[in-house]
């Protein structure tokens, strides 16, 4: 993999040649057309596998089609990276480039002859008092065949904050090619997605082809801020919108690999615990009280040392009933996933895991739940040494829970859990626990006819199985989908593991973005053959 450093003036040197090569921003000219089939045939030739049987008719002249406009579905990210649609800092300025973005997406679809309704959510109201418009909601469809299925596309066109200064080698908001990479804020997460199905779309129209399938977009500004107002809106739309919707389809997370495409089944959900120990409002003087007092950190560090051992295992009695036993089809899964563990462990700069087998840790970090230890409010935590005895401590940490588990019954097995160990402690102090998160996981039937299709397109494009993969994190709208529209959701990323989705330097290779377009595509005629 080639490398690149950043020199200033756009120049960038290339790791090993001690020689300049230009870093150009992305523009398109009249000559890129007569570039466009070389281009093709670099990326072909630097693909990462053995390419598959050519496609034939449609979906073969789709493919071309997608090769030969490739610049212009890389100026169309361009134009949407530019926009710095920022959900993260409630700023008046940004609010309006997140309306802007909206907009830009509105039109988009309308182009292509979706008929388009931006939902109005109204304001925000802040702690401060202060009042931000939401960007609205864009729900759209194209076609209502009935003798046709309907998918729906969810995605999100903000981001998080990015600032040059923060250590970008590029401007965050200049979309920027080297050796292949697309650098700029939102190329990966999520606009780089959102624009490769808008390019499937636009092939057919292009060509003057019939969808194979109906489409509906759900498209927001708010995701990186919460999805504000997105469940109460798909709750109100479950008979009017979604009514006719068979299939769900989510891009918004990243393969295992750098390699090898991936398929996402499942996520973990969340439940965010906060636990007070208070002695009084005021802190104490060590000097004059130390020794005469259940002091509050004390028996916060208690709680918290009581809930996970050193080696991962929860402690907290009853927590595991509900996972879901372990198949012997899931253990095959597990066994045919790529990863190759030594460039994990050094990509994620740790001495050393938990777990000694791939299995073992793609199953600690998917199928199994973890608790985490987040921090302590309340406590000395700046430079010097400060004698200090804190009145009262709270100490935050989560579960991530994996099915079966249920959030009511895990919040009642850690209330009753902490209050047992507290109270063999004798402490004079009072102690308090809530839930301030509860986040149901996610599981899908690989099953269903919408991962069939996206399999058979997968090896269409990229020549391999995908890796059927499960998300460590919690991504609240899958669940939410799955809940209120009663309908098959999936996950189908385009990224690759090293894309930095909300970090600095954030990019979507053009070989990912170009060829997920074309992936897309297939996946349309091939969930049309299944239907």
């Amino acid at each position: 993999v080639n490398k690149a450093f950043f020199l200033g003036d756009n120049n960038f040197l290339k790791a090993g040649t001690g020689q300049n090569s230009l870093c150009k921003t992305v523009t398109r000219t009249p000559e890129d057309s007569a570039s466009s089939l070389l281009a093709s045939l670099l990326l072909l030739e630097r693909s990462m596998f053995s390419p598959s049987s050519p496609p034939a008719g449609l979906l073969e002249k789709a493919f071309q089609y997608i090769d030969l406009h490739q610049n212009e579905f890389v100026e169309t990210l361009k134009e949407w990276v530019a926009v710095e649609s920022d959900s993260v800092q409630p700023l008046p300025r940004l609010r309006q480039e997140l309306l802007r973005m909206m907009a830009l997406a509105a039109a988009e679809l309308r182009r292509l002859g979706a008929s388009v309704d931006s939902v109005d959510l109204g304001d925000q109201q802040l702690p401060n008092g202060q009042t931000l418009p939401i960007p609205p909601i864009i729900l759209a469809e194209l076609g209502n065949d009935p003798k046709k299925p309907t998918v729906c596309f969810y995605g999100h066109l903000d981001v998080q904050p990015a600032r040059k200064e923060d250590g970008w080698l590029t401007d965050p908001y200049t979309l920027t090619e080297v050796d292949g990479k697309l650098y700029g804020r939102g190329a990966t997460d999520n606009k780089g997605p959102v624009l490769a199905w808008i390019n499937a779309v636009s092939t057919f129209r292009s060509l003057e082809e019939d969808l194979p399938v109906n489409i509906k977009f759900v498209i927001e500004g708010m995701e990186e801020a919460g999805s504000v107002g997105l469940e109460e809106l798909v709750r109100k739309e479950k008979d009017q919108f979604f009514s006719s919707v068979d299939y769900i389809v989510i891009s918004d997370n990243l393969w295992l690999s750098q390699r090898k495409p991936a398929l996402t089944y499942g996520t973990r959900g969340n439940s965010y615990f906060r636990v007070e120990v208070k002695c009084r409002d005021q802190d104490f003087h060590s000097g004059t009280f130390g020794g005469v007092l259940n002091e509050p950190m004390a028996d916060l560090v208690a709680l918290l040392g009581s809930l996970v051992d050193s080696s991962g295992h929860i402690l907290i009695p009853g927590i595991y009933d509900q996972v879901a036993p372990l198949t012997e089809e899931e253990r095959k899964m597990y066994k045919a996933i790529h990863l190759d563990l030594e460039e994990y462990r050094r990509s994620s700069r740790v001495k050393r895991f938990l777990f000694d087998t791939k299995e073992e840790i793609l199953m600690h970090l998917w199928r199994y739940p973890s608790l985490s230890i987040h921090g302590i409010e309340g406590a000395f935590d700046e430079p010097g040494a400060k004698t200090v005895i804190p009145g009262q401590v709270t100490g935050k940490f989560s579960i991530r829970l994996v099915p079966h588990m249920d959030t009511s019954v895990v919040e009642k097995q850690v209330k009753q859990h902490l209050e047992n160990i507290f109270s063999k402690r004798n402490s004079s102090n009072q102690m308090a626990v809530s839930m301030t998160l509860g986040l149901q996981p996610w599981i899908a039937n690989i099953k269903d006819n919408q991962y069939l299709a996206a399999k058979r397109a997968i090896r269409t494009v990229f020549g391999t199985e995908p890796d059927m993969i499960r998300d460590g994190s919690t991504i609240p709208i899958a669940r939410i989908f799955q809940d209120t529209v009663q309908k098959s959701v999936m996950m189908l990323p385009l990224g690759a593991v090293d894309d930095g989705e909300h970090a600095q330097n954030e990019k979507i290779n053009r070989w990912n973005y170009i060829e997920g377009s074309k992936l897309f595509a297939a996946f349309f005629l091939e969930l049309a053959k299944l239907h």
